[in-house]
């Protein structure tokens, strides 16, 4: 028996709840280039890992220093 690591799956709300931002605004985000593209589940849901979190909140913190 091999061993994985469990990766823990989250949704584009739950991400936005984390991080204190509207679901628009990652969904606008994405749209601009300025995160990655999340996978998606089999019924085409966007699902985010912890890397795509990480990379979210860094954004938001650079944006959020500026004004």
């Amino acid at each position: 028996m091999t061993t994985r690591e469990i990766t823990r799956h989250m949704t584009i709300t739950e991400v936005a709840q984390m991080v204190g931002i509207s679901v628009k605004t990652i969904l606008r985000w994405e749209k601009m280039g300025k995160i990655k593209k999340p996978l998606r589940n089999w019924r085409s849901w966007r699902v985010y890992d912890e890397s795509d979190l990480t990379q979210i909140r860094q954004l938001h913190e650079i944006l959020t220093e500026v004004t």
